[in-house]
């Protein structure tokens, strides 16, 4: 089960992996309604390193990127439901629209979206790459997204 971690033990973390030459993983998402494409793209992510970290926006950063009447969930559910899937390492929230600082901060070794992303609209792509650094897409799971998901409610 992964850790809830704060800026400071996430950049601990970080430091560590450095250390010990572990390729340092991160992805982030809203992750409102966990759903079988949630699932596979942290899977698929996990399988790129030695460790996972997963950043997930805040409440006050949903309702910026989604409307009114969104997270479903709040982050600390949102945080918990993630943190107990096995390829999750840690989870760390963040309250910014973007994860911009976050990546900044962390460099990870692979920055992984989903499909709906292109390599340039990745946020943080261009620090991750001059840092040595890669973007990984993965590949929707097709008919699997939150926002379908709640229109079907």
């Amino acid at each position: 089960m992964g850790e809830i971690l704060t800026l400071e033990d996430a950049l601990r973390r970080r430091a560590a992996a450095r250390v010990l030459r572990q390729t340092f993983v991160f992805t982030n998402g809203c992750f409102d309604v966990l759903h079988p494409g949630h699932v596979a793209l942290v899977k698929a992510a996990r399988a790129l390193g030695h460790s996972l970290m997963v950043g997930v926006n805040s409440d006050r950063s949903v309702r910026a990127l989604k409307g009114e009447g969104r997270p479903v969930q709040d982050e600390a559910a949102r945080a918990i439901v993630l943190s107990a899937l096995a390829d999750v390492s840690s989870v760390i929230v963040f309250d910014e629209e973007t994860p911009l600082e976050l990546i900044r901060a962390l460099l990870p070794d692979v920055l992984v979206k989903g499909g709906d992303y292109t390599p340039e609209q990745v946020v943080g792509r261009e620090i991750v790459e001059k840092a040595g650094g890669r973007v990984v897409i993965v590949p929707l799971v097709p008919g699997q997204s939150s926002s379908t998901i709640l229109s079907r409610l």
